[in-house]
């Protein structure tokens, strides 16, 4: 890792992306996640292009703190992360933080995308290291059902170990 990690447990890392479309899209369903885990500390951390009424616009009266240029603290105190694909996973990945990359693009745009790109992964993490070490549920698996699902199987001890060990 980057960096020397004191995880607070229960401290979940929102990392939703940079560009607006794309936080629009990612953030809601990263929203729900607070519902259904009460006993967690959901944290978002914006992107510096981003002010921060654009975000309280989204967030509205859910259970979720915002922090403006803090990602690296976030990251070396996060237990967890939910992660928009991008430069995000990396760098989350060099902290040691186990995370599910998620991603959901306009459908058509996916689409073309599919036809033209011909990679088994999805996330810079997986990409370099040639094999799923990080969970990634895009498109239609991005979805409040299974991000809940696979956030809980990334608590556990064990499966925290395994991802951590990609990362060293």
């Amino acid at each position: 890792p980057l960096s020397k990690r004191s995880p607070e447990p229960g401290l979940v890392a929102l990392l939703p992306g940079s560009r607006k479309q794309e936080i629009k899209r990612m953030l809601p369903v990263m929203l729900e996640m607070p519902e259904r885990f009460p006993d967690l500390n959901f944290v978002i951390a914006g992107a510096p292009s981003q002010t921060e009424g654009f975000y309280k616009n989204i967030i509205g009266d859910k259970r979720v703190s915002l922090v403006q240029n803090e990602t690296y603290d976030l990251l070396t105190r996060a237990e967890t992360a939910i992660v928009t694909s991008g430069t995000a996973t990396l760098e989350t990945g060099l902290y040691g933080v186990p995370e599910v990359v998620v991603y959901k693009a306009h459908p058509i745009s996916y689409l073309i995308g599919k036809r033209l790109m011909k990679v088994e992964h999805m996330s810079l993490v997986n990409l370099i290291l040639n094999r799923r070490a990080v969970p990634e549920l895009l498109q239609g698996l991005f979805n409040p059902d299974d991000l809940a699902s696979t956030l809980q199987d990334l608590r556990k001890q064990e499966k925290r170990e395994e991802l951590t060990q990609d990362f060293v």
